[in-house]
Formats: structure tokens, C-alpha cells, sequence
């Protein structure tokens, strides 16, 4: 084992052009955001997934807040969202002032329970965040549905869900805003990065205001206005041209990305569907859903198996990590959570493992990975 490389959970792709972009953009002499290779990743996401308007921004957090501005969060608002996710999806509602009511985990998923979102209602609410937890989507008919009838705002974090589809509609491109990262650990990367997608014609002047800092520049320079001035709220929200120069080279390659992936979460699913014999808990895509091979996971019996079979795998110089810890139950929030139990968020929390997935992982080293799990669960049978 001591000339065995340790397999690593991620290992961040690169499409071949990154360099090349890179360079046609320092040649431009346009760096600072906002120029030629902004807006080939924004047409992308107009033109492939049906967004309205796509901003792209510095990271998912950033798309997130903006969409926290536009929604008009204020203090004493409530945001209903899961509590099995990343601290970026609450933090950008704390951040203007919102209660966050968080939901359990479906039993048969990570993602949000749908049907707990409606008997937490009440007249502060203000936006429902569904979290498309591992790509795959929620029941957004049935959350878009209640989010109608009280008049509520549809966020959908589409961090881990690009080139993912809710009954043939793209996720990200559903709600009123979708929220989509470009973290060097997801399907598409640039290190950081993040974009915002307006899908209610309502918000989309003001979201390019704000994304401008408060200012109406980019009507400017479209020669809409005659002079740019400070017309709201705002931030500097979007990246540089490096980055987008760097992200386009991925958007380009989005195709054999996912088929790539897509591949080496089929050989995981086949090697190891014989788990479920056993107890152990496999990906589950509902009906509506399609898989975007964000990632591969395993639902172990109890909090020790999982600590051991990490420890196992790390032994043998694989290493696989465990994903969130319940936001309810965080040392921030703990005191300010309502006391409702969330049970099967809990158990995702002590119990799922996340397996290495990158493009790079040769069939040879998925067997090994499969072999190895499948020799830590049999021998204790």
C-alpha cells in the first residue's frame, strides 16, 4: 500500500480552453467584470436552461444575498427552508434580519420535506428556499403550489444542480430565482463563483441594479440612460473576466462533463446496489427527477458504521468525507430554533458518506473503491 496514491474526494477539472480564455481576455484588455466572456455565460444559461436573466456573481452566497435583496427580506420576515444544507443558504437571510424556519429531510431523501412547508406558515412568512440537495430536485410543483396560494417567494438553491431537471424543467430556472455555484467541488467550476438566474420579469431590472452596486450602469453602457447614477441598494457582486473566461471554457464543455460523471456514478450504483440488502441507504430519484451525478453517497446503519467505514476506506487510501451538520441544532442557531425535532436530517447528519467523484477516476479505481466497501460491509455480516 506504501506506493498507492491516496484517491482523493475531489479533484477539480479542467476542460483544456481555461488557459486560452484566460488569455483572450487579458489581450481585450476588459478585466474587470461584465465584458464579452460575462455575457457568453449568461446567454448560456438563457439560452440552454430558459433563465430570464442570469447574473453571474462572485460565489453562490453572493446570488444568494442578492436574491435575499430582492426578495425584501427585513427583520422579523421568516424564510422556511431545510435544515439538512450549507450555511450560505441561511446566512444570506440572517443577514438582512429573517427568522429562518427550517424543515426536516424526506425519508427517502436529503432534500427538504414538501410536505411539512405548509403547517409552517404564518403571516411573516415571506420566501420558501428548496435546497436540491446531490442535483436531484424537489417536488417543485407541489412547493411553487403552496408558495401561490400564500402569496410567498420560490428561492431555489441550485448550488449542486446544473444540467439537473424537475419533469423535463431545468432546476435553478423554476422559482422565482435559482441560485447556482461554480465552487471548484462542483459539476462545473472556476475555483469561486456563482450565478443568479431571474426567472420573474418582476425583479429583473432592479437584480441587475443591484448586482451593479445600487447603480444603473449597465443601462448606461447599453445607452439607455445618459449618465449612470446611485438609484439603490446594491453591492459588487459580480466576477472578474478572468473568472468568467475561466467558467465559459467549462460551460462549453458541459455535455461531456456530465456524461463523464454520469458514468462513474452508474459504476458506483451498480457495484454497490447490493447494499441495500443489507440496510444501507443508496441515492434515491424520484419519479420527477433526473441525475446530474453531482455526487454519490452512501446512508450508513449508524454513526459508528459510518466512522468506521470511513476510517476503513482511509486505510485504504480512499478518502471519502460526511457532508452537513444540521442547522437547527448549530451552536448559532440552537437557541433560536423553534424545538421542533428533525429526525431524518438528523440521520443523514451522523450517517451519510460521500464517495470520490471526479472526472480523472478511472474504472480501476471506482472497483477498488466498490471492492473496498463491499469487503467492510460482508465481513461484518
Amino acid at each position: 500500500m506504501k506506493n498507492i496514491k491516496t484517491i482523493p474526494f475531489n479533484k477539480p477539472h479542467l476542460s483544456g480552453n481555461e488557459i486560452k480564455h484566460i488569455n483572450e481576455a487579458v489581450v481585450k484588455m476588459k478585466l474587470s467584470g461584465n465584458g464579452d466572456f460575462t455575457k457568453k455565460c449568461h446567454s448560456f444559461f438563457e439560452e440552454n436552461f430558459g433563465v430570464i436573466k442570469s447574473l453571474l456573481t462572485t460565489s453562490c452566497t453572493d446570488s444568494l444575498e442578492m436574491s435575499a435583496i430582492l426578495t425584501k427580506i427585513v427583520p422579523g420576515d421568516e424564510v422556511i427552508m431545510p435544515t439538512y444544507t450549507f450555511v450560505s443558504t441561511a446566512n444570506a437571510f440572517i443577514l438582512r434580519g429573517a427568522k429562518i424556519i427550517f424543515v426536516d429531510s424526506r425519508e427517502d431523501h436529503p432534500g427538504m420535506y414538501e410536505d411539512k412547508i405548509e403547517e409552517l406558515i404564518t403571516k411573516k412568512t415571506k420566501a420558501i428556499v428548496p435546497v436540491h440537495y446531490a442535483g436531484v430536485a424537489c417536488d417543485m410543483d407541489k412547493i411553487l403550489a403552496i408558495a401561490k396560494k400564500n402569496n410567498l417567494i420560490v428561492i431555489e438553491d441550485a448550488a449542486q444542480a446544473i444540467d439537473s431537471f424537475y419533469n423535463g424543467k431545468p432546476l435553478g430556472a423554476i422559482g422565482d430565482f435559482g441560485c447556482f455555484s461554480f465552487h471548484e467541488t462542483k459539476n462545473i467550476q472556476c475555483g469561486e463563483g456563482g450565478l443568479l438566474a431571474i426567472n420573474n420579469t418582476e425583479f429583473k431590472e432592479r437584480a441587475e441594479i443591484i448586482w451593479e452596486k445600487g447603480t444603473n450602469r449597465s443601462a448606461f453602457w447599453r445607452g439607455e440612460v445618459d449618465k449612470y447614477n446611485w438609484v439603490d441598494i446594491g453591492s459588487s457582486y459580480l466576477p472578474s473576466e478572468i473568472t468568467a473566461a475561466f467558467l465559459y471554457a467549462q460551460l462549453e464543455e458541459l455535455e461531456n462533463i456530465q456524461t463523464k460523471r454520469k458514468t462513474i456514478w452508474n459504476l458506483y450504483y451498480i457495484g454497490l446496489i447490493q447494499l441495500k440488502e443489507l440496510g444501507v441507504g443508496l441515492p434515491n430519484l424520484p419519479k420527477y427527477a433526473t441525475n446530474n451525478a453531482h455526487m454519490f453517497y452512501l446512508v450508513c446503519r449508524s454513526s459508528d458504521e459510518r466512522t468506521q467505514l470511513i476510517e476503513h476506506l482511509k486505510q485504504n487510501k480512499i478518502n471519502a468525507v460526511f457532508h452537513y451538520i444540521c442547522l437547527h441544532d448549530s451552536p448559532y442557531y440552537k437557541e433560536k430554533h423553534d424545538g421542533r425535532e428533525m429526525p431524518n436530517a438528523k440521520r443523514y447528519e451522523e450517517c451519510l458518506v460521500r464517495l470520490p467523484l471526479w472526472i480523472g477516476l478511472s474504472k480501476e479505481q471506482i472497483d477498488s473503491i466498490v471492492n473496498v466497501i463491499l469487503n467492510f460491509y460482508f465481513q461484518r455480516v
